[in-house]
Formats: structure tokens, C-alpha cells, sequence
């Protein structure tokens, strides 16, 4: 049925009075129905399973993650305001939900809407990639953040890390980073501090109003104002603690990484090489770190389980446009980004998240690492060819 209304429409868009739009219907059809067609040339395998279909996979890897970071919010504005008791599982999840979805209407319809123009203006069909960007975006900011900002974060990101690169696979940085790198760095009030983690008004009715004098900070906010963890190790796995909307389930993220490894998106070699790294340099600083530093000597475990690193680690850092590509590059790549990231955690007191800028510093390299490994193997294969 639905084949069939797209068939229907198809002369109008290709030959009539909307040919103008050709590339906009493109786009749904493909998102809608599996292509008929194939790359002509340029490729050395023909297959029918394109970019939309690995999107769409990786947004249901994301959902586990979403839907607890959801009922999270509504957890934590409970909390806040001391109804925890009187307060639902399932009216926290509805508040969640209330605000969280303007947040995800908000990512799709500017970036996407970008991308329709800019496909329009080149003559070329709509690109898939903000399928998952769109969902990632909201995922990564605080509950707090406005909703004007985050579109002026989705429409930096989509024109300045993704399309003034050329579209979709051509980008060097991840978009969804940029964008939370933006907020970070034109908006710190909205982005750090004890006051963007808790959801503090009602909405539609749904929630608990909380004093606007009300802060809350993360575990790592805790470290670095020199205070104790007061989140138990439970919490910190099911994930309700404060934190960026999507960041916070051990759990739910690790169903999302199971979702991606079994059906071969996400690569292992990256994955794993994270949480290495990140664990070496953490147990590095826990025996040669200042003991004034509560950061450093975080137990290496936590390092691992708070703040955004799992997150980063299995949707971000395992990004096939921006990571390596080489099986070997993989394991340095990853490495070096778990490193990095606990290493900003532990010298920058006044940012004690360190993953965006661990992922983002290296997409740079992961070109340089790839080009190395592959020369090595030309230049092996070529002594071992004039050697025969």
C-alpha cells in the first residue's frame, strides 16, 4: 500500500508541477521503503541495505538510553522537590517525556530542515546522516537548556561541521559534538554548574515546580568543587543521577552497544580500546596523582561509568564517518580517546567532563592514523613483492 502511494506520487514530483521538490520526496521514499537500486559505480560491493537503514538501526540502539533518560528527568524534578514518595514511576516518565520530546521536535525540524534546503539548492537528494543527529543532540545537553538554544546549536552544527564539508561521510568532526561544543563554549551558564541538571517547572501539567534557588550537581561537578560522591554505585548504573538527558544508564547503554556490535555497525576495536585507555590513565593517576585532587583519585571504575564516557564511547567515538577506518587505527583511536578524556578530567578542574573534547580532538587524527597504517601495509606488500 504504501509502495503504491509513492508510485502514485512519483510523477509529480519527477515531471510535474512539484519537480522542484523531486529531492524531498526522494527522501521520504527512501527513509519509507528499502531502495530498488544500487551504487553504479565508485563501490566494490552492491548491496541493497543503504545509510538510512544503519541510521535508523543506531536510533534504536539509542532508545533504551532515551527512554530512561526520560524517566530520569522526571525522577530527579521528584527529588528536587521532595514528592518522591507520592510520585509515580509512570507520572515521572510522562514528564520526562513532556520535555524531552519539544527537544527532539526541535533538533529534527531545524536540522532537517536545513538539510532539505541545502538538497534543494544543489539538486542532489537528501542525506541521512541527521537521522541519528537529530536523536543524538537532544541526548547530550542538560535538561535545562532552552530550547532557542538548542536550535541555534542544531543550525551552527548541521552548516558548519557537516555541510560546509559536503554533506553526509565528508564531515571531519561529529556534528552532534559540535553542536554540544558550541552550547559549551557560547553558553557555559546553560551547560555546567549545579542548576541545569534538575527540570524545574511543570509542563502540561505533569511535574513538580521546584524553587528556582535549587541546585544539583553531577558526581564529576561534586569532584571538582572538592566535595564527595554522594551517588551510590547503584544509581550510577541504572542512571538516575543527574546528568546530560542520555548519559547517565550504564545499563541503557550498554543494551544500545550490544543492539550496534550484533548488527555490525559499531566496531569493538574502537569500543573496547576506550574503555582501556581510560582505565590505564585512570589507574595511573590513582597511584601517582596528587591526593589533593579528588578527581585523580576517582577509583578507575567510576571514571568509566560516570559523566558521558560510556556514552561517548559506544554512539560517538564508534561515529564510521569521523573514526578510523583501518581495523589496526581503530585500537589506537580508541585508546588515545579514552586516555585524553580522563586526562582532561583530572589537570582541568573546571571541566570535569572530558569526553566531548577527547572525541573531537582526535576525528583530526583519525585521517592521519588511517593514512599510516595503510601506507605501512603498501610499503610491507611492495618489499615483499620485489623480494618474490
Amino acid at each position: 500500500m504504501l509502495k503504491k502511494l509513492f508510485d502514485t506520487l512519483r510523477p509529480t514530483f519527477t515531471e510535474g508541477k512539484l519537480s522542484a521538490f523531486r529531492s524531498v520526496f526522494d527522501g521520504f521514499e527512501t527513509f519509507a521503503l528499502v531502495p530498488n537500486t544500487t551504487s553504479k559505480n565508485g563501490v566494490s560491493v552492491h548491496d541493497c541495505i543503504d545509510s538510512k537503514r544503519i541510521m535508523s538501526m543506531v536510533v534504536i540502539a539509542l532508545m533504551p538510553a532515551l527512554l530512561v533518560g526520560m524517566y530520569n528527568i522526571g525522577y530527579q524534578n521528584a527529588l528536587a522537590a521532595g514528592a518522591l514518595a507520592t510520585t509515580t514511576c509512570w507520572s515521572m516518565f510522562l514528564f520526562g517525556l513532556a520535555v524531552m520530546l519539544p527537544k527532539i521536535i526541535v533538533s529534527y525540524v531545524v536540522g532537517l530542515g536545513i538539510e532539505f534546503i541545502v538538497a534543494q539548492w544543489k539538486h542532489e537528494e537528501i542525506q541521512e546522516g541527521y537521522l541519528v543527529t537529530g536523536m543524538l543532540i537532544p541526548m547530550i545537553v542538560p535538561v535545562g537548556t532552552p530550547l532557542w538554544m538548542l536550535a541555534v546549536a542544531v543550525a551552527f552544527s548541521v552548516i558548519f561541521a557537516k555541510e560546509i564539508f559536503g554533506g553526509t561521510g565528508m564531515n571531519i568532526f561529529n556534528p552532534a559534538l559540535i553542536a554540544r561544543a558550541f552550547l559549551f563554549f557560547a553558553y557555559p551558564t546553560k551547560m555546567s554548574g549545579d542548576a541545569v541538571w534538575v527540570a524545574k517547572d511543570q509542563f502540561l501539567g505533569l511535574g513538580h515546580q521546584v524553587a528556582d534557588t535549587f541546585t544539583c550537581a553531577t558526581p564529576l561537578g561534586e569532584l571538582a568543587a572538592g566535595q564527595s560522591i554522594t551517588t551510590d554505585m547503584t544509581s550510577m548504573f541504572t542512571g538516575l543521577m543527574p546528568g546530560s538527558i542520555g548519559e547517565t544508564s550504564v545499563i541503557a547503554i550498554a543494551i544500545g552497544a550490544f543492539i550496534l556490535l550484533w548488527a555490525g555497525i559499531a566496531s569493538w576495536r574502537t569500543m573496547v580500546s576506550v574503555f582501556v585507555g581510560g582505565g590505564l590513565v585512570a589507574m595511573l593517576f590513582n597511584y601517582a596523582g596528587s591526593a589533593d585532587n579528588a578527581v585523580a583519585m576517582l577509583p578507575w571504575y567510576e571514571h568509566l561509568i560516570l559523566g558521558g564516557f560510556c556514552f561517548g564511547a559506544v554512539f560517538m567515538a564508534t561515529d564510521p564517518v569521523t573514526s578510523c577506518r583501518t581495523e589496526k587505527g581503530k585500537f589506537i583511536y580508541g585508546f588515545l580517546i579514552g586516555a585524553l578524556a580522563i586526562t582532561i578530567r583530572v589537570l582541568n578542574p573546571g571541566y570535569p567532563e572530558g569526553m566531548m573534547l577527547a572525541i573531537l580532538f582526535m576525528n583530526m587524527f583519525a585521517p592521519l592514523i588511517d593514512y599510516c597504517f595503510v601506507n605501512s601495509n603498501i610499503n610491507r606488500r611492495a618489499k615483499r613483492a620485489k623480494k618474490q
